[in-house]
């Protein structure tokens, strides 16, 4: 059976009504959590969440599937073709394009625009590339199902990178003290909440319209596109 990874905790909470084990864990967390979940006998896994927009017609709300995941040296991690090909037959308003998979959080217009001048990535996330190197060093598929929720026109409020912890939750206290020092940014975290949960409706029904046939590994396997290239 595949698996899902998300980096947020509400994120998983919708990836289960698919029916696949979730885990959950963001930044250096998770590519230990992909590796337990191969170890643990998933035949590949779906990187499921939110993702930051660098394709400037991609409004909030926009699900992206990989046809790659890019890291910031040039390399390129190619998706499974037949699991990207079901996923889109499901969810035909989806994006295919390649995504841009980040240690840190774009949060500047100006990081948005060097990383997709960089990357030539339609959005960005966090737990992707994880995922992506997970499974080319176990030679399982991988896809990339995720739903924009700030677009590339808009930076991310400084409040808002605050609270999230290793685990995917969030910490109101952190967010909390940081509105306290910088009032302005109420304005731009209620922007922000309107978009996130754009992105989150798109990723309810997403979850719901998962192939049941990718549930298993099949005929599915490992696709003879899944290695490493050069993009730069």
């Amino acid at each position: 059976m595949a698996a899902i990874l998300t980096g947020m905790a509400l994120e998983a909470r919708l990836a289960r009504r698919s029916g696949m084990p979730v885990a959950c864990a963001t930044g250096d967390a998770a590519a230990a959590a992909a590796h337990r979940l191969l170890d643990d006998g998933a035949c590949g896994i779906i990187s499921f969440g939110i993702a930051g927009g660098l394709a400037p017609d991609l409004r909030p709300g926009s699900l992206v599937l990989a046809t790659a995941v890019v890291d910031e040296d040039g390399a390129a991690f190619e998706a499974c073709r037949p699991w990207r090909d079901r996923l889109h037959d499901a969810l035909p308003q989806a994006h295919a394009a390649l995504v841009a998979g980040a240690r840190m959080p774009a949060a500047t217009l100006g990081d948005k625009a060097r990383l997709r001048a960089l990357t030539g990535a339609a959005a960005v996330d966090l737990e992707s590339l994880a995922v992506a190197r997970a499974c080319q060093a176990w030679g399982r598929p991988f896809a990339v199902l995720r739903a924009v929720a700030d677009p590339a026109w808009r930076a991310l409020p400084t409040a808002a990178l605050a609270g999230l912890d290793g685990e995917g939750r969030m910490a109101p206290g952190a967010v909390l003290a940081r509105i306290a020092a910088d009032p302005r940014q109420l304005v731009a975290l209620g922007r922000l909440a309107w978009d996130l949960g754009r992105a989150l409706a798109a990723l309810r029904k997403a979850a719901g319209a998962i192939p049941a046939d990718l549930l298993g590994g099949g005929p599915l396997g490992l696709d003879p596109a899944q290695r490493v290239r050069d993009v730069a």
